[in-house]
């Protein structure tokens, strides 16, 4: 123990050993001890020593190291010592101190060394996957660190060796679920390393619910606003994903796509971005274009695309795309991660040329976009991704292509200038003094006329005002006239770039479009300016344009329609071979595609350049080179007869795509009709089991009847049997039988007769009232003059209507009479029937119950006659009062009649003594006159007294 304390530091006596010489000693302790204390403290020691004798320890301890992991598994104290022992040995990750010391390249020769020492026994490997799955923290902690130290170092043969244990990738898995952080967040970096480049551990990784986890500890930690632990989590996501379609197929149909959508919900508040969250929020968005790279299948791509639309994803990163306040490397990844979310995708792209900016007035984001693209003040970054998203909405978007057409065409401009469109942009940054500018708006504006031959045509009316006094030209005139005097202006940047994307945009214009190649031919200066072009033997630089005018000029020939006579395509092949030489043309059109430059664009449609003077190409124009460079190269050693040939062939294959596309659409509307047919079929289909089901039903409940049919028919059979041994009997049960029918009937005809009888009562119920009526209005009208006639009418049809009642009321008694002795024969009947049904029970006790239901329904019959004589009683007795009613109100009548006549005699004593008044009043009058009183002329009193009477006449008429 002295010894230990010696080699730990502790003060010892007489000489200190060397460093080796303790190793060895250790070691030999290790090997050769019994005590399980003294082999722990030796392991100790070797731990202790381990960093800085880090090659004496891997040399001589691994060996006894391993073998203490195998032998002492039931001490978990030692074996947290070796694992840390052997971590510290292979591990590179070594302190400040030992780094001065030990050069960086010799300790990963040593880690790499003591790892492939260390794995050639695959069982060592396979040991420490079994330490792992050990819930003790002093050894499952160091064994996930030695884990991923090995796969540092060795990953591809660590990765074999565990893919062939089982259960090894699922015993690792585990650690993502442990309570403890450490172990959690180092075994989220042991898969880090576990899963690179190794495409089957992935799709393992995967399928042991990976991806739950990680976005479960993505939401723990905060999201984007978490720390280095969302880090390694968005790696790692990022390992599994990357170029495995299994997995992003996995990961799109688990519904994970929808979780991604909080992370990019950074609030209006986006001041104080810490670097933590910028690196987080750039992995989140990374992993969104994993999901949406070109490079994908493109059947994964929409998928994965509609699903972000769906969920609320892409909306979430427009905002951010229109927020204010957020960092420039942010904003640069979220413009290419959009661009990457809608490129392809129709409905995606129709949503981001709805989007708007917050600004005042509202601006569309294309708009925004582009006003950033062709500002020179903007980060060159910033620059290629708008360009990107730009060509992401227009690729395979025609109708995104005729918008964006459109604002550049007469019609649409807008004359007042408030807004700024899309197309002036375009044109503004085409002419620019900027040479980025120039190639940004150029190949921009390509790929607005990417594989659309009308818009192609449209862009020919497109006219621009150069300078005041003079008349607009052609936007393709103007192309050219740039081109032509590019040398003249004072550029910032590359003349070279500008020429470049001029070439571009003609060459993409031209390609496929007779009538732009007649517009462009119809220029006179145009081809000689090709052909001196490509004639002059110029430096390198210039060979990149050489080539492309070749390009130009050959489309020119390739796609003629010969409709000008002086640039037919055979004196253009003429005028190649004078000038220039065939051979010579062809190997200047080769300078293209030999171009450094053309082949990094080639590679990917995203442009990533280092620098501004690196832009030469698109993406899209390398495909376009790589199709006409071998039939331009062909057209020009083409004879006249070889060009007559052609052009008969290519109008048979017209005719022939004609015809294709005829019987295309026929099919496709047979297809359609197809379908209908189909569907058709399939409602039948569902409608014809529907009746087969209620057919087996109808079916089935007809069985059930003709069962019970036969049933009845066998009872039946047991009943005449038993009717003839008692015919007696059943012949007063068929005589009861017979009379309670006709009872029901006669019953039905009084219920009838009844309700008439009701109906009837009603009626003079009415009359009554008239008549109460009638009587009052009489009574107010003693000071008119009714008609005695009149009256003594209305009396007589009175008493007609009451002797017509009392006729129909005696009828309906006699009848009521007949019926209740019908009713008494019909009961003499049953109290007969009742004595022989008694004395034959015992034959017939199986009729029994059927005669009681009878006898049960001829009493409630019964019953009902009982009720109907009472109703017909109360009928009476209303039939009584109402008579004695009339009656009483024909003396009323009369009484009225006398008291009228006594009125008349009154009145005509009145007018009388009016008369003697009248007398009286014209002596008054003349005796006034002759007094000299001022007296009313008689007229005036007779016109008055007439107003007053025909006042009177008016009132009376009205009463």
């Amino acid at each position: 123990m002295n010894f230990l304390r010696g080699v730990m530091g502790g003060p010892s006596a007489g000489p200190q050993p060397s460093g080796a010489d303790t190793i060895q000693k250790l070691c030999d302790r290790v090997a050769s001890s019994t005590l399980l204390d003294d082999r722990r403290d030796a392991v100790r020691a070797l731990k202790a020593l381990s960093k800085k004798y880090r090659l004496e320890v891997g040399i001589q301890a691994m060996e006894h190291l391993v073998h203490v992991l195998q032998t002492d598994r039931s001490d978990s104290e030692i074996i947290g010592y070796a694992l840390d022992t052997l971590y510290n040995v292979i591990s590179n990750d070594l302190e400040e101190e030992e780094q001065e010391e030990n050069s960086p390249k010799q300790g990963d020769d040593l880690g790499s060394q003591f790892t492939e020492i260390f794995i050639k026994q695959p069982e060592n490997v396979t040991l420490l996957l079994t330490l792992v799955e050990e819930f003790d923290f002093h050894v499952r902690w160091p064994g996930v660190k030695l884990l991923t130290s090995l796969l540092k170092q060795q990953g591809p043969q660590v990765q074999q060796i565990i893919l062939v244990s089982p259960m090894g990738v699922s015993r690792l898995m585990d650690l993502l679920a442990d309570s403890r952080e450490v172990i959690r967040n180092d075994g989220v970096l042991l898969l880090q390393q576990l899963t690179k480049s190794n495409a089957a551990i992935q799709k393992i990784v995967a399928f042991e619910n990976a991806f739950e986890r990680l976005l479960d500890i993505v939401t723990e930690e905060g999201n984007s606003d978490g720390g280095i632990v969302v880090e390694d989590c968005l790696l790692l996501l990022q390992n599994l994903l990357k170029n495995n379609n299994s997995n992003q197929n996995f990961f799109k149909e688990g519904s994970y796509i929808q979780r991604m959508k909080p992370w990019f919900e950074v609030g209006d508040d986006n001041c104080g971005w810490s670097a933590q969250k910028v690196t987080n929020l750039h992995l989140m968005l990374q992993l969104v274009r994993v999901l949406v790279s070109p490079t994908n299948p493109p059947g994964a791509t929409t998928s994965c695309q509609k699903a972000m639309f769906h969920c609320g994803l892409l909306q979430q990163l427009c905002t951010i795309l229109m927020a204010t306040g957020v960092p420039a490397d942010i904003l640069t990844e979220t413009i290419n991660t959009v661009s990457e979310v809608i490129r392809g995708c129709q409905m995606n792209q129709d949503y981001f040329a709805s989007v708007n900016a917050p600004s005042n007035p509202p601006r569309p984001a294309i708009v925004v976009l582009l006003m950033s693209m062709v500002n020179e003040r903007q980060p060159f970054v910033l620059r290629c991704a708008v360009l990107y998203c730009f060509q992401c909405f227009l690729y395979k978007n025609h109708k995104g292509q005729g918008e964006i057409v459109s604002t550049l065409l007469p019609s649409t401009i807008d004359a007042t200038g408030s807004s700024v469109s899309a197309g002036q942009l375009l044109c503004g940054g085409l002419f620019s003094t900027d040479s980025l500018s120039n190639w940004c708006a150029a190949v921009a504006l390509a790929h607005a006329l990417q594989e659309n031959a009308a818009l192609k045509e449209q862009l020919l009316r497109v006219q621009l005002a150069t300078s005041i006094g003079n008349p607009p030209v052609s936007l393709l005139q103007q192309c050219t006239n740039i081109l032509s005097q590019g040398d003249k202006i004072d550029r910032r940047g590359s003349k070279v770039q500008t020429r470049v994307g001029l070439l571009m945009l003609l060459c993409t214009w031209l390609s496929n479009c007779s009538i732009a190649v007649t517009h462009f031919l119809h220029n006179p200066a145009n081809v000689p300016f090709l052909t001196g072009q490509i004639a002059e033997n110029l430096g390198e630089e210039e060979q990149l344009v050489q080539g492309l005018c070749a390009l130009l000029l050959g489309i020119s020939i390739y796609y003629n329609d010969n409709s000008l006579e002086n640039y037919r395509k055979e004196k253009l092949k003429q005028l190649i071979e004078k000038r220039i030489g065939r051979e010579n043309f062809v190997e200047k059109l080769g300078f293209i595609s030999k171009h450094e430059l053309y082949s990094r664009a080639a590679q990917k449609p995203q442009p990533g350049f280092s620098s501004p003077e690196h832009m030469m190409f698109d993406h899209e124009f390398t495909k376009l080179v790589k199709e006409l460079e071998g039939v331009i190269s062909k057209a020009i050693y083409k004879s006249s007869e070889e060009d007559k040939k052609e052009e008969e062939v290519k109008k048979t294959l017209e005719q022939h795509d004609n015809i294709v596309t005829h019987y295309k659409k026929v099919i496709r509307e047979q297809d359609q009709e197809l379908e209908e047919l189909k569907q058709q079929v399939s409602t039948l289909k569902s409608q014809n089991e529907q009746l087969q089901v209620t057919v087996t039903q109808q079916v089935s409940q007809i069985q059930q009847h003709k069962d019970q049919y036969n049933l009845l028919k066998v009872q039946l059979g047991k009943d005449t049997q038993h009717h003839n041994s008692h015919g007696d009997t059943l012949q007063v049960n068929g005589i009861q039988l017979e009379e309670v029918s006709k009872l029901r009937e006669e019953l039905e005809d009084w219920r009838n007769r009844h309700e008439q009888l009701q109906g009837q009562l009603k009626e003079k119920d009415a009359v009554i009232e008239n008549l109460k009526s009638l009587q009052l209005e009489t009574g107010t009208e003693q000071s008119s003059q009714p008609s005695s006639s009149g009256g003594m009418e209305h009396s007589a049809e009175l008493q007609k209507e009451l002797e017509l009642l009392r006729t129909q009321i005696q009828l309906q008694a006699a009848e009521i009479s007949k019926l209740q002795a019908e009713n008494q024969k019909l009961q003499a009947m049953n109290t007969a029937v009742d004595p022989a049904v008694g004395a034959s029970g015992a034959v017939a006790s199986r009729n029994s119950e059927k005669e009681g239901r009878l006898l049960q329904e001829l009493g409630e019959l019964q019953s009902e006659v009982k009720a109907l004589s009472e109703e017909k009683v109360s009928l009476q007795q209303q039939l009584d009062s109402s008579s004695s009613t009339v009656a009483i109100l024909q003396d009323e009548k009369s009484k009225l009649q006398q008291e009228v006549a006594e009125a008349k005699k009154e009145q005509d004593d009145l007018l009388v003594l009016l008369a003697d008044q009248d007398q009286k009043l014209s002596a008054l009058r003349s005796k006034l006159k002759d007094l000299g009183m001022p007296v009313e002329d008689e007229d005036d009193i007779e016109s008055g007294d007439q107003a007053d009477e025909d006042e009177d006449g008016d009132e009376e008429e009205q009463d």
